[in-house]
């Protein structure tokens, strides 16, 4: 993994200044956890300056019987809770989240002055654009809450998603409750962003709970704006934790792959997105632009 300057790539009009690097304008890190190690996580984030705090969910006896897709949504709900005294956008990201080298340097992804602000995704899962402002920030979807920006407007909303999934599903059920949260946002007027390119890896291995339930096992990152900061999980053997180079560059081989097939076949920008937008040009040079990268 090659070491360069992880903002040289960006070919849209929002270039990295100090007044909107991330390191400026993040409150807090939260980083979701259940047992999993965090410390290399941690030590990143001090290194980019970025005070991080570790959100580990208890074991209670009404837990018992709980999906582990709603023991997630009330780790994030946590999360949520502490963000909403927040002046700032909170950074919310999972156990399992490997940032790039110089995240703390990489822009906000949405224009701060904006008072109607949702979620904005570092990390992506089957994203979509819908629209392309002047100064380069995308409005769209992601689902996956591995890495993502949460305002205190935001996260008022989102603990409301919690109680709804709550009482329609139910804790016993599983729910896709990352992949409805766009919408729910945008229900009551909050506008979602995506970055332009991923400030991060999702490094865990394969979900059984998303096969169970027809969807995909894995997830990763279709593009990243720089070489990772530390080896991801699934690139490490199991028994003696080496490097398995192999793995990781199959891995993100496949990624590649697979962001450049979704925007060829329509899924990363909806033919009908471009057919009635005012400036479809501007969406295609942030559609295009982002898979314009030389590394994996």
């Amino acid at each position: 993994m090659e070491t360069q300057n992880p903002v040289k790539n960006q070919v849209v009009a929002n270039q990295v200044s100090p007044s909107n690097q991330l390191i400026d304008h993040i409150d807090k890190v939260f980083i979701i956890a259940h047992e999993e190690p965090t410390q290399q996580l941690e030590d990143t984030f001090a290194q980019e300056h970025l005070a991080c705090e570790v959100l580990r969910q208890q074991h209670r006896a009404e837990y018992q019987g709980y999906s582990p897709s709603f023991l997630c949504l009330l780790n994030h709900r946590c999360a949520w809770e502490k963000a909403l005294t927040s002046g700032k956008p909170t950074l919310i990201v999972e156990a399992d989240f490997v940032p790039v080298r110089g995240f703390g340097k990489l822009p906000v992804p949405f224009k701060l002055s904006q008072p109607d602000v949702g979620i904005t995704w570092l990390y992506t899962c089957a994203p979509q654009v819908y629209s392309v402002t002047p100064e380069g920030y995308a409005e769209g979807y992601s689902t996956s809450m591995v890495a993502y920006l949460v305002t205190p407007a935001a996260a008022q909303a989102l603990i409301e998603l919690s109680d709804h999934i709550q009482q329609t599903v139910g804790p016993t059920n599983y729910s896709a409750w990352d992949s409805g949260a766009e919408k729910f946002l945008r229900e009551r007027g909050l506008k979602s962003y995506i970055a332009f390119r991923n400030y991060g890896e999702h490094g865990g291995r394969p979900n059984p709970e998303h096969q169970q339930n027809g969807l995909s096992r894995v997830h990763r990152a279709d593009v990243l704006y720089g070489p990772l900061a530390f080896v991801p999980l699934y690139a490490l053997d199991e028994k003696t934790g080496q490097t398995q180079q192999i793995t990781y560059l199959s891995e993100r081989f496949q990624a590649r792959l697979k962001g450049a097939a979704r925007l060829l076949a329509g899924k990363f920008v909806k033919t009908k997105v471009l057919r009635y937008s005012s400036f479809p040009g501007r969406i295609l040079r942030f559609a295009v632009g982002r898979q314009i990268a030389a590394r994996l």
